[in-house]
């Protein structure tokens, strides 16, 4: 802080491009990963990018029974759910310390 209480703009400057580059190399790394979801032991398994685009889906032909569709499509959003959650835990790993600085800047809210 200056005198008379007001923060350095060079300093806010450099902390946003800091946070900034942060934020794409999380970005980058997020859409190069990818997460496993799975249900029923495993008869179900779903596959998403750290940015949350589904890749793949893989039903073993021991989940298929026509008399149970039901069953299978439980399976599927189980696996579904599975990953998703294994996503959103990855950003919050990845984002969490390229965001966090936002309380450093000085900025009303943050």
């Amino acid at each position: 802080m200056r005198p008379g209480g007001q923060p350095n703009m060079q300093q806010i400057m450099k902390q946003a491009q800091k946070m900034q580059q942060q934020v794409a190399q999380a970005q980058a790394e997020l859409a190069a990963a990818e997460l496993t979801g799975t249900a029923g032991g495993g008869l179900v398994t779903v596959t998403v990018t750290g940015l949350g685009e589904y890749k793949s889906v893989k039903i073993d032909p021991k989940a298929v029974d026509p008399e149970d569709l039901e069953t299978l499509e439980d399976l599927v959003l189980a696996a579904l759910h599975n990953a998703a959650e294994a996503q959103r835990e990855l950003t919050e790993q990845k984002m969490g310390p390229a965001t966090g600085g936002l309380g450093g800047l000085g900025l009303p809210g943050f």
